[in-house]
């Protein structure tokens, strides 16, 4: 019984952590963002001011003006969250 109710509880507290930190860097922002799973020619289709930080296999970190969040939502981005704080995983240049 106990096993079950920790492979239904940390799914839905992970779903509900990472929805928190979307919420987050829509409302309040980050020095950074953090896109996860971009689509294919996201990067190449960012607009002048937004800078690539890093990047990996399923991610892209990027610094860019005020209405960051914005921008990357509409060039297709599904999920953005907040990087370059503390706390932060670190990622490769």
């Amino acid at each position: 019984m106990t096993t079950r109710v920790w492979l239904t509880a940390l799914p839905l507290v992970a779903v509900g952590w990472i929805g928190t930190l979307a919420l987050v860097m829509r409302v309040a922002g980050a020095p950074a963002a953090l896109v996860i799973l971009p689509p294919e020619g996201f990067v190449a289709g960012l607009p002048k001011g937004v800078a690539v930080v890093s990047s990996g296999p399923l991610s892209v970190t990027l610094r860019g003006g005020d209405d960051l969040v914005a921008t990357l939502y509409q060039l297709g981005a599904p999920l953005v969250l907040p990087a370059g704080l503390t706390g932060c995983l670190p990622q490769r240049g």
